[in-house]
């Protein structure tokens, strides 16, 4: 199998991207700027009330690995769908990429996952989400022979929510290892990190060579109210860490060091989907690659940037003429 610089596991979900304003949230009982988990009826409900809305292929590290395509990186993705219309639109948008995805469809059982992002004015972006058939991604369905071939496999917190998910990371952690591949674990939310908190942090202290997380999910994971504590305590636990800020920009933890890297210029914020997932594919193609931790920050800035100056969490130009522009890459 032909190498690649990223392989991620995550949940394969198709985004469906709507505009609504702070009292449509309070209506419906939404918190605005979370991941909420929903059931189908719930879902339902909300796709209904919504009004129109763009149907793309998501899911956070789907996103990250569309990223590193759009950089001219080789990626690979690992995540379930089912026979159905939606797992039809999401093999079909991340393979027209050139991504690897080859686990095969699932028949009967839960449908493909759906996530309703409803947009308010203010860019602000707030998550509910139908996982499906997603989270039951077993450790019978990890690719062995792709998670080998991959510089850095890279896996997605929210996945870890059921055992056989669980048993899938821990799978494909053990396999990267043994082959000196490096393991990349995105937190994914502050919410999802207080339901595995415990399991989490035994991921990052034994398993997990780079850690991604936001201010939110890092403080959640070291339980304090204080970035910089929490900032030295994932420094203490992982070789190399990139810990986002918003509008602050990120902080790079490695050898005892703090790189602080801007957040990149954008004229206007449009939607924040996505911003962190795109922070991470710049980043990561940058590690991939062998450039400097300040060079692949600066990566991960310029594809968030990107990412949040229009609707929908997948590049809208080719990120990697965008990095060329800016002179981070030849």
């Amino acid at each position: 199998m032909q190498d690649h610089d990223v392989v991620g596991i995550g949940n394969a979900i198709v985004d469906i991207i709507g505009r609504c304003d702070d009292a449509f949230l309070a209506a419906h009982g939404r918190v605005k700027g979370s991941m909420q988990l929903v059931d189908a009826p719930t879902v339902e409900q909300l796709y209904g009330a919504m009004g129109p809305g763009t149907e793309i292929s998501g899911g956070s590290a789907a996103n990250t690995i569309a990223g590193i395509a759009s950089f001219g990186g080789r990626a690979g993705f690992i995540g379930k769908t089912a026979t159905d219309q939606f797992g039809e639109v999401f093999r079909h948008d991340i393979r027209a990429i050139g991504v690897t995805f080859d686990t095969p469809p699932a028949g009967g059982g839960e449908p493909t996952g759906r996530c309703l992002i409803l947009v308010t004015p203010d860019g602000q972006r707030t998550m509910n989400t139908f996982l499906g058939i997603s989270p039951q991604l077993g450790s019978g369905e990890v690719d062995a022979a792709l998670i080998r071939s991959a510089r850095i496999v890279y896996l997605e917190g929210y996945l870890f929510d059921r055992p056989e998910a669980k048993a899938a990371f821990r799978q494909a952690a053990d396999i990267a290892g043994k082959a000196g591949r490096q393991v990349a674990l995105s937190l994914s939310d502050a919410f999802c990190v207080d339901r595995h908190r415990a399991e989490f942090q035994d991921l990052v202290r034994n398993s997990v060579d780079i850690l991604f997380a936001n201010e939110s999910e890092v403080t959640s994971l070291y339980e304090t109210t204080s970035f910089d504590e929490a900032a030295r305590r994932a420094q203490a636990d992982t070789r190399l860490a990139a810990l986002t800020r918003s509008e602050k920009g990120s902080v790079i933890l490695s050898g005892g060091k703090a790189i602080e890297i801007p957040a990149a210029p954008v004229a206007k914020v449009v939607d924040t989907t996505g911003a962190g997932d795109l922070y991470a594919a710049g980043f990561l193609f940058g590690i991939a690659r062998g450039l400097a931790l300040d060079t692949a920050g600066r990566l991960g800035s310029l594809a968030a940037a990107e990412i949040i100056s229009h609707i929908g969490a997948r590049p809208e130009v080719k990120l990697s003429d965008l990095a060329r522009k800016s002179g981070l890459v030849d």
